[in-house]
């Protein structure tokens, strides 16, 4: 059996994409457990973007920030 595709760029493309997903999925949870408001315009830059690093770093900020400003500081 040829199991090259999942080490193709194309699987680790989707597999990157699908972490990124679920780490914006993880932070507006976050974000709603605590309490703090996350506009449309906020949610949608969450969802858009596709770097697990900066998903993280926002996560990471959130469990002490008391605003979406405070979440997105210097980036």
């Amino acid at each position: 059996m040829d199991l090259s595709f999942f080490q193709s760029q194309t699987a680790q493309q989707l597999r990157a994409e699908g972490r990124a997903e679920g780490r914006a999925k993880d932070l507006l949870l976050l974000l709603g457990h605590r309490g703090v408001e996350v506009t449309d315009e906020d949610r949608e830059r969450i969802v858009g973007c596709g770097d697990p690093d900066v998903l993280h770093r926002w996560f990471m900020r959130a469990l002490t920030a008391e605003s979406m400003a405070e979440v997105f500081a210097a980036d």
